[in-house]
């Protein structure tokens, strides 16, 4: 019963900080004229950004197939893309139950072991992770200059006054205890350790994701894993360019500027907020302006439309793959065959 209460007032504090960086974004606009931009936005284009984002998601399925192929376990693309789609709308309620969410369905309907599911997505997240690090360092060396910049205004400005030589010891004295520490007692009373049931439960967990997180260095297709990972970076850099075309203001960037939008965006939707609200718009929204010069009220317009049609294809997919998941026998059967 606390852990729920606790995770109720864990969702309603990043909430309010979401609404509270919605408010920040739109407090010095004018509503009128943001909605105005997005009334007489181009949708055509967003049907197509729509499209790509559904392809993005079909190609993660495959590509968590391959995963999931490489310890002996078989699954339809279609059934694994339902449990994706789930897990991204469990995501957008509450953040990171969607990978808890993907792995407990699709092992319910296909009998594969959760801890083993587990540990592919979390080679998945590595391996994604480093990917967006690649981008995002591709795009502060390309954009030095003006990333600099945003970075002053917005970030280091903020924290200058606390990076002092004082507070600097403190912090890695602080650092150093927390990881000594449980390392020492560990070392110490490792015997007794051992026989406490949670700790041999945690063992039988992680050796769960360690199956997992060797899929990467056992599976034969490699080379696809990679091309399946380019397609979906790919096609996420897609969706935010052409949703550029969607409104006057943006529609002269290119493909290179959304690949800056994306991957600095990208750090607004991982954020702990739900859904990412808040965040996205906050940081699209002032990149747009810093970096691009785009103004105030079409730059939060853009945000808004590009985070809604994200939202939207995953409320739609994600309910439809719920519906699939939940009432197609014929799934099953398949699966099981």
């Amino acid at each position: 019963m606390k852990k729920k209460i606790l995770s109720v007032i864990q969702y309603i504090f990043f909430l309010l900080i979401g609404l509270l960086l919605l408010w920040l974004v739109f407090r010095k606009l004018d509503p009128t004229e943001v909605w105005h931009q997005i009334r007489t936005a181009h949708y055509e284009w967003l049907l197509v950004a729509f499209t790509v984002g559904i392809f993005s998601h079909i190609a993660r399925a495959v590509r968590w197939n391959i995963l999931i192929k490489s310890m002996g376990y078989r699954t339809r693309v279609s059934t694994t893309f339902y449990a994706v789609m789930t897990g991204y709308l469990a995501n957008t309620a509450f953040p990171r139950l969607g990978e808890v969410t993907r792995c407990a369905t699709l092992g319910k309907k296909t009998g594969i072991p959760f801890l083993s599911l587990l540990g592919t997505v979390i080679s998945e997240r590595i391996f994604d992770f480093l990917v967006l690090l690649l981008i995002i360092l591709g795009v502060f060396f390309f954009q030095l200059e003006n990333l600099r910049e945003f970075a002053d205004k917005y970030f280091l400005s903020s924290v200058q006054g606390m990076l002092n030589t004082k507070n600097i010891i403190i912090a890695i004295i602080g650092l150093v205890v927390i990881i000594a520490l449980p390392v020492v007692l560990f070392i110490v009373f490792r015997n007794r350790i051992r026989e406490i049931p949670v700790f041999k439960k945690l063992g039988n967990f992680l050796n769960g994701l360690v199956e997992g997180l060797r899929t990467i260095q056992r599976m034969k297709h490699k080379l696809a894993f990679i091309a399946w990972t380019l397609v979906i970076w790919t096609c996420y850099v897609l969706m935010t360019y052409f949703v550029f075309f969607s409104l006057e203001a943006t529609s002269h960037l290119n493909f290179w500027d959304g690949v800056t939008i994306m991957a600095i965006g990208s750090l607004g939707i991982v954020a702990p907020v739900p859904g990412g609200i808040g965040a996205y718009q906050f940081i699209v929204k002032a990149v747009l302006v810093e970096i691009y010069l785009v103004a105030s009220e079409p730059a939060l317009s853009y945000a808004i439309i590009s985070w809604s049609t994200q939202t939207l294809l995953i409320i739609i997919a994600g309910i439809f793959s719920y519906y699939m998941l939940l009432f197609n026998k014929t799934t099953i059967q398949n699966d099981n065959t």
